[in-house]
């Protein structure tokens, strides 16, 4: 792996887990959904517009259209807006905690539904991962986090789990920027009549660290933290890109700490680094030996 894809693969980590204390400053001002759906639609014209500047085209394959509408509505519409409502009653540590288990799902897919061959370091970060989730949901679970929140986060990440294993399938053949604003169209209309539904879109409580919430969110995680993956995956391949997730627990926990001031305890910690253990161990296992040389 080159200079410049370890680069794309440690920005990435950081923007993908800083987007949860963002999230939760916007929730905690604005309608999530509601919210949401904006981004994703503020997100994918701005895609849409630059990509057609460039030249690109939204002349897509019929199997880039089926990973668009999947990933618009796994990524986007399920695992972002289940996320969204979760932290209203979470901790933006522990949503990033959870989704953070991702790498071990799409592992535990592929054996359990492809019937990929278990490596022995595979099952063993399998178990580590899997031993550190417990680990940390005993204690926050007990100590007050929403139990009804963390459900929604889980199902959330199984909804991440399929989308990741589309990203290929949509990102192949060019024309990148146009398939990232599509498929932030595609959650933006999703979400739109179940926001109007069950939320009342205008009861926002204005301020300027929601509009800087809002913009962050948008621009960097939503737009070009997703453009940033697509690219590393087209680079390097979606199991060695995956790797980098392995940063996510930590990031994630750092910037909610800093940026909100969230506390973390001794299991916190212990369990944090037994998850990244196990996500790197699991995904290391899965990169061809000849890649790792």
């Amino acid at each position: 792996m080159d200079l410049r894809s370890i680069g794309m693969g440690l920005a990435f980590a950081f923007m993908w887990s800083s987007a949860f204390a963002s999230a939760r400053i916007i929730v905690a001002h604005a309608p999530p959904l509601s919210a949401l759906s904006l981004r994703f639609l503020v997100s994918g014209l701005i895609a849409l517009a630059i990509g057609a500047a460039l030249g690109q085209s939204a002349r897509l394959t019929p199997a880039q259209w089926r990973g668009v509408v999947i990933f618009g509505l796994c990524q986007n519409a399920l695992y972002l807006g289940l996320n969204f409502v979760a932290m209203r009653w979470v901790s933006a540590s522990f949503a990033a905690i959870v989704a953070s288990i991702m790498p071990l799902l799409v592992a535990l897919a592929g054996w359990i539904f492809l019937h990929e061959r278990l490596r022995p370091l595979t099952a063993l970060g399998l178990l580590a991962g899997m031993t550190g989730v417990v680990l940390i949901m005993g204690t926050r679970l007990s100590g007050g986090e929403d139990g009804l929140g963390f459900l929604l986060c889980v199902v959330g990440v199984i909804a991440l789990t399929a989308a990741t294993l589309t990203v290929r399938v949509a990102s192949s053949g060019g024309n990148l920027l146009i398939i990232v604003g599509l498929q932030m169209l595609v959650g933006s209309a999703a979400l739109a009549p179940v926001a109007l539904a069950i939320e009342t879109p205008l009861e926002v409580a204005w301020s300027l660290s929601l509009l800087a919430a809002f913009a962050y969110t948008t621009l960097v995680p939503g737009l070009l933290a997703t453009w940033v993956w697509f690219l590393l995956v087209g680079r390097i391949g979606a199991v060695r890109a995956a790797t980098f997730h392995f940063l996510n627990p930590f990031f994630g926990v750092a910037v909610a700490a800093v940026l909100l001031g969230e506390r973390m305890g001794i299991w916190d910690a212990v369990g944090v680094v037994v998850i990244a253990a196990g996500i790197l161990a699991v995904q290391l296992s899965r990169v061809p030996e000849a890649a790792r040389r």
